[in-house]
């Protein structure tokens, strides 16, 4: 399965940075902070049930990891950096740590939830997702997205800010989410947590300095990390210009 992308070429001497958006967004969720790297060539990718991805779907992690593998070679891409943002983080997290990254020079997450640790926690966070999957597909997105971002996780987002998200987000396919957030549900990911601190490929932590919850994810991983201020869970989005300058420092551009 080969996922729809956007492909910026750049300098062919330079690694590839491919881009993965969060849960809802899409291939141009990125842009403006992958756009400041016009030497790196980009690839903004739809992950399965986004975009122009909607009809591309999956089951587990395994079949979204086998689907990135499969684009990645599409494009002969040889040497990159994957930069994930929350559900996209996670696939990335997974990604690298499934043993199938040749050509992978490092992986930059934001915001994204290295794995539950207990079977009540995986219990308790299915049946949620389950309840959100019926919204996304049953109900008009709009309403839904608008109980979506007044979860606590994005509690530093101003109602201007929430009312734009939910402006952005109504025009996705609901059953083609409600099925993407039950295949990746966290409560079916792995705790990456081990293989993260055995890792052999560089790994870098982005989080907002408003986002507590996964400031203190941060603090459990055995990572480097920056934190980007002036920013909630969705830093990228926020203050695009703090997560460029961290990017441009790890990736050397």
């Amino acid at each position: 399965m080969i996922l729809n992308a956007v492909a910026r070429p750049g300098d062919p001497k330079q690694p590839w940075l491919v881009f993965l958006h969060g849960f809802s967004g899409d291939c141009r969720e990125w842009q403006t902070v992958g756009e400041a790297f016009p030497d790196a060539s980009r690839l903004y990718i739809d992950l399965p049930g986004h975009g122009d991805s909607t009809t591309c779907q999956v089951n587990n992690f395994t079949e979204v990891c086998a689907a990135l593998r499969e684009t990645l070679v599409s494009y002969n891409i040889l040497n990159y950096w994957l930069i994930g943002y929350s559900l996209g983080g996670r696939i990335a997290m997974t990604f690298a740590c499934q043993h199938q990254r040749q050509g992978l020079l490092g992986v930059v997450v934001e915001g994204g939830h290295p794995g539950l640790q207990s079977a009540e926690q995986r219990a308790q966070r299915w049946q949620s997702d389950n309840r959100w999957a019926q919204r996304f597909a049953c109900e008009p997105l709009n309403q839904v997205f608008d109980a979506w971002y007044r979860q606590p996780v994005f509690a530093s987002l101003a109602p201007a800010q929430r009312d734009a998200l939910v402006a952005l987000r109504q025009n996705n396919d609901g059953s083609a989410l409600a099925a993407m957030l039950l295949a990746t549900s966290l409560s079916v990911q792995d705790d990456l947590r081990d293989a993260l601190r055995d890792r052999d490929f560089p790994f870098w932590y982005l989080c907002g300095e408003r986002d507590s919850k996964f400031m203190a994810i941060a603090d459990e991983l055995a990572a480097p990390r920056h934190v980007i201020r002036n920013a909630g869970h969705n830093a990228h989005r926020e203050n695009p210009e703090g997560v460029v300058a961290c990017l441009a420092k790890i990736v050397h551009l």
